[in-house]
């Protein structure tokens, strides 16, 4: 994304209701945890749903900013 259409997301965000950023914040969320999923998926394939499923829980709980 080039800074012109960077500077337009920015101020199209701006101007969206709190309801609808919470949305696309959850959308986010989600998304990133199944994109986690998938790669452990990948990347640990002897492992079973439920311990992919644990993984994913405890990187999520234990995530930094």
């Amino acid at each position: 994304m080039n800074e012109n259409n960077t500077k337009i997301a920015v101020d199209r965000f701006k101007n969206f209701s709190p309801q609808k950023k919470l949305d696309l914040s959850m959308q986010l969320y989600y998304s990133a945890k199944e994109l986690k999923r998938a790669a452990l998926k990948q990347f640990h394939p002897e492992w079973n749903d439920i311990k992919i499923d644990k993984e994913v829980r405890r990187i999520f709980l234990h995530a930094r900013t």
